[in-house]
């Protein structure tokens, strides 16, 4: 039995990373990891980051963010920010996890662990700037300040950083956006020590809108050659994985493929074009365990299609597929089941 294969390409991940790096320079860069390293593989990210100097990390969760610690040991910088229980926020202090707080309960609750751990969290206030994706409203941003400000003074956080997530809908309101966090980052340095992270932009922002970077840039799918919806290339930045999937069955009008909705692969997809040996080929069909392609000329079983990636005579990328059915990139490569087989080319 064949299974599809997801070809992750070792090199160009490094040097996707060190190409976002460079652009993003001198905000450092912290690679973000979420939904396993968009559906790459967490530990094949994480360790080739390491392998190009990245000490800033992304994991979302504070789950991850523990698995990431397990393979970057003690001196990397990791950042999670979703908000947790209580036993999750344990485990962060006990990992130097650095914690994103979007609400004054949070803050509250990461306090209160930290007395009885006796620790010293370290916290990143997140002020909403109009996404609305959590955070602290402008009219309470002050004593939200006042607070973590107190618990510092007890030795239980230190307020390093302050956030924020923007809608990347358009210069205007990100311009507006941008505007409340340097108002929400003046009231932070004017209560105590400036926080050091000041991080408002994730990809697209942070390489098209230099003035909008902080000191640190979170920046996830642009370095996995993810491409916003869209949008254009990236200058530098490749995809670093590629779909394949073998053929199972030829006739004279059709091939049949190994890979289905089962696999992850969305049944909406029939009418893109896939690379096959012969070149781009239209896919007619997705069914449970295989799909349908266009025939070619002398097709023969155990021959491969690649549904995307590069060096494809089809979609260079899984923003191409997405595209075809309204959707971003990060959704072809995250609903891809385990059934995929993650393979590793240097």
């Amino acid at each position: 039995m064949t299974r599809p294969e997801l070809r992750l390409r070792s090199s160009i991940l490094r040097a996707n990373i060190v190409a976002v790096r460079e652009r993003v320079s001198p905000s450092a860069l912290m690679i973000v990891l979420k939904d396993d390293a968009y559906g790459h593989g967490l530990a094949w990210a994480v360790e080739n980051a390491l392998r190009v100097g990245v000490d800033w990390f992304g994991s979302y969760d504070i789950r991850g963010g523990i698995v990431t610690r397990q393979l970057v040991g003690g001196e990397a910088r990791i950042f999670a920010w979703a908000t947790s229980t209580d036993t999750e926020i344990d485990d962060a202090l006990l990992q130097d996890i650095d914690l994103g707080v979007g609400t004054v309960e949070y803050l509250r609750r990461i306090v209160a662990r930290a007395s009885v751990l006796g620790a010293r969290a370290r916290v990143h206030l997140k002020i909403d700037t109009g996404l609305h994706r959590n955070g602290v409203l402008a009219e309470d941003w002050a004593s939200a300040i006042a607070e973590t400000r107190a618990a510092e003074q007890a030795g239980l956080v230190e307020l390093v950083g302050v956030w924020s997530h923007i809608a990347e809908a358009s210069d205007a309101e990100d311009d507006e956006a941008q505007a409340i966090f340097l108002d929400a980052v003046r009231v932070a340095e004017q209560s105590g020590t400036a926080p050091s992270a000041l991080h408002l932009t994730a990809s697209a922002a942070s390489w098209w809108r230099p003035e909008l970077r902080g000191t640190v840039s979170r920046i996830g799918a642009f370095c996995y050659g993810i491409r916003s919806a869209e949008g254009p290339d990236l200058d530098g930045v490749t995809p670093a994985a590629q779909l394949v999937a073998t053929v199972t069955e030829t006739r004279e009008e059709a091939v049949t493929i190994d890979i289905g909705s089962f696999d992850g692969l969305p049944s909406t997809l029939a009418g893109v074009t896939v690379g096959t040996p012969a070149g781009g080929r239209t896919l007619l069909r997705v069914n449970r365990t295989s799909s349908v392609v266009d025939a070619w000329t002398g097709a023969r079983v155990g021959e491969e299609v690649v549904l995307f990636g590069p060096g494809t005579s089809g979609e260079r990328s899984a923003t191409a597929l997405a595209e075809h059915i309204d959707t971003v990139g990060e959704e072809i490569l995250t609903r891809l089941t385990s059934r995929v087989r993650r393979v590793v080319i240097d």
